[in-house]
């Protein structure tokens, strides 16, 4: 509710108000039920929606005279969900261009480390590391991405060459804290060899960059990510880990204008990252 208000730009009292103005409107209908984190949609509510939405995708249409309104007549809000480092590193450093074509169009990043839920709207986009396997979803794969090993070239420079992943015994390594993935692609050290385990752990990829890049040990980043800090170096280069990015969206929100506009624009955007993403050099 305070969210809906902030958004709103009106108090949580305005926005409750409301709501029970519209549920004694439609005779009494309830349209929220009050759970554990905050309002959900009731049968009543979901429906309600999907005619809102309805309305929404014909008044685009009206106002942009046609069934695909030009980047100016594109409106509303729009919530990305995706992990911290594509988040951080990709999107966030490209997404300027797209909200300078779409200017009466609001954008929500959430990247940070855990995913907002599509199914129940919570994000109208995710980009998520694993094909949901329940719920009114649509997902299709964005794109694979490679992770490699890495240091820092002080680290390199004050240590015995490393030759295979036997050797990284004797060194400190960076990682995820296992309770706190939240995601079990996360889980790749294992893939790295046998028995690794990391000894500095943290639950963000980007604090692992920092760390990494501060000499305090051996990590494995995505090479989006390594790859553009000067001041790494790969180790290991036969150890290549290959993870995917999905792309889900409600299957009621698919065709919405904003919605569509966004999955057109970052499917070019990897097309042309392919590259980084693939940590491919020349």
């Amino acid at each position: 509710m305070t969210m809906a208000a902030r958004q709103l730009d009106v108090d949580a009292t305005t926005v409750g108000r409301r709501i029970r103005r519209l549920e004694r409107s439609l005779g009494g209908q309830t349209l929220f039920a009050q759970g554990r984190d905050g309002h959900i949609l009731t049968e009543s509510g979901r429906r309600l929606l999907l005619r809102a939405e309805a309305i929404e995708r014909e008044t685009d249409a009206i106002l942009g005279g046609g069934d695909q309104p030009s980047g100016e007549e594109i409106r509303g809000r729009l919530r990305i969900s995706t992990s911290e480092g594509f988040g951080s590193w990709l999107i966030a450093f490209h997404i300027g261009a797209f909200a300078t074509a779409h200017p009466h169009l609001s954008i929500d990043l959430a990247a940070n480390t855990g995913f907002l839920d599509p199914s129940r709207r919570e994000a109208d986009v995710a980009i998520l590391l694993a094909r949901p396997q329940r719920g009114p979803l649509i997902a299709k794969k964005l794109t694979d991405y490679r992770l490699r090993v890495y240091a820092s070239r002080s680290y390199v420079a004050e240590h015995a060459a490393i030759q295979s992943s036997a050797d990284l015994a004797g060194h400190r390594m960076i990682g995820y804290i296992p309770d706190l993935l939240y995601s079990p692609e996360l889980n790749y050290l294992d893939e790295v060899g046998p028995g690794i385990e990391a000894q500095l752990r943290s639950s963000t990829i980007n604090a692992q960059h920092r760390l990494i890049a501060a000499g305090a040990g051996i990590g494995v980043l995505p090479c989006f990510i390594g790859d553009s800090d000067p001041d790494l170096v790969r180790l290991l280069p036969d150890i290549v880990i290959t993870r995917s990015f999905w792309l889900v969206t409600h299957q009621d929100n698919r065709h919405l204008p904003r919605n569509a506009a966004f999955v057109e624009w970052l499917s070019a955007l990897v097309q042309r990252q392919r590259v980084q993403l693939l940590g491919e050099l020349g």
